[in-house]
């Protein structure tokens, strides 16, 4: 990375594949996945699988595309869906939720995670008059517009039980699943466990240049696919795709507690600054959602100034921008771009 080149710091998912990835990409092995013969799409699937301690796993183009799909195979239309407040399915899917899935999503709790007695109020019952029934419940974690916060284990298992009680299907969208497990050092599987269907993302983290995956049982596996299908999910030779995600799980997974690192190393500069609101207990991982007080530039006035700077962060509300660390920005250039975010703020030219 020279000079000039911007430190982009709008999402994990802007990561170039390095070249050992590029090799690994052209060197694939592929097949036609829609035969189910592309040998590195199956050996991915097997190895998601057994990283989350499920039975099948299935490759999907997009982590949008793994929760739809989650979606259309756990629900019918009409139905009812608990999720975090401001989850990602609720304001970063275009409505997909409603007019892929025909569901209505409910919003409960605070900050990314809600508890087992909330989730047990928000229930509708089935066979009501007047209610959408519930019949899923879905978990999102780490939680993206919360600021990366991790969703407490401990909670996950007892709002999974009390639906698996209630014959409520349960849905984690762990997208950025590897960073919950680099942050509080459990195992994919141990995360995966109480959950009947799981997303993860190549691309998010892991520097892949795509790719999602949806584990669970074989038979919720075999209704995925059929639903991937359905929504133009289903593709041909994508081993090169699956190669740059078995890449990214052999050398990218140890070094996100330096993405981690490198959030709190931001963080920690950025709260200095009166005119910057930042909730340190909440950096959790390597995403920041960060306020403005009113006497800061708004946000679009800040993300402008700071890409004339060299810095890209994105605006998540009139007076909030987020940040995400990731494995193409070093701790330098992090330090540097939270100098140039402080000054800004501060209303400062130097």
């Amino acid at each position: 990375m020279n000079a000039t080149t911007p430190i982009d710091l709008r999402s994990d998912t802007v990561t170039r594949p390095s070249p050992a990835m590029r090799s690994a990409i052209a060197a694939a092995a592929v097949g036609d996945d829609q035969y189910g013969d592309d040998p590195t799409v199956n050996a991915l699937q097997e190895r998601v699988a057994a990283l989350l301690g499920k039975e099948a796993a299935l490759w999907l183009p997009s982590g949008t595309m793994a929760n739809q799909v989650a979606l259309r195979t756990l629900t019918r239309p009409g139905d009812d869906v608990i999720v975090s407040r401001e989850a990602h399915a609720v304001w970063h899917e275009t409505g997909g939720s409603a007019a892929n899935a025909g569901v209505q999503l409910t919003e409960i709790g605070a900050r990314g995670v809600f508890t087992a007695e909330e989730f047990l109020a928000a229930i509708k019952p089935r066979d009501h008059p007047m209610y959408p029934p519930t019949t899923l419940v879905e978990v999102e974690n780490t939680h993206n517009r919360a600021g990366g916060v991790v969703f407490p284990q401990d909670e996950a298992v007892r709002i999974c039980a009390a639906a698996r009680k209630l014959s409520i299907a349960s849905y984690l969208d762990g997208a950025r699943l590897w960073n919950v497990a680099a942050a509080t050092g459990r195992s994919l599987s141990e995360l995966a466990a109480p959950f009947d269907l799981v997303g993860v993302s190549l691309s998010k983290g892991l520097g892949a240049p795509g790719g999602s995956l949806l584990a669970g049982s074989r038979d919720v596996v075999a209704r995925a696919l059929r639903h991937r299908r359905m929504m133009g999910g289903a593709m041909r030779q994508v081993g090169i795709f699956a190669a740059a995600g078995i890449f990214a799980l052999d050398n990218n997974m140890t070094r996100l507690v330096e993405d981690h690192a490198n959030a709190h190393l931001i963080a920690d500069r950025l709260a200095k600054c009166r005119r910057i609101a930042i909730d340190l207990a909440t950096v959790q991982t390597n995403i920041l959602v960060v306020g403005l007080a009113p006497d800061a530039p708004d946000a679009m006035a800040l993300v402008a100034t700071a890409r004339a700077r060299g810095v890209l962060i994105n605006a998540f509300g009139p007076r909030t921008v987020r940040a995400v660390t990731h494995l193409d920005v070093s701790r330098d250039q992090c330090m540097k771009a939270a100098d140039v975010l402080v000054e800004i703020a501060s209303g400062s030219t130097t």
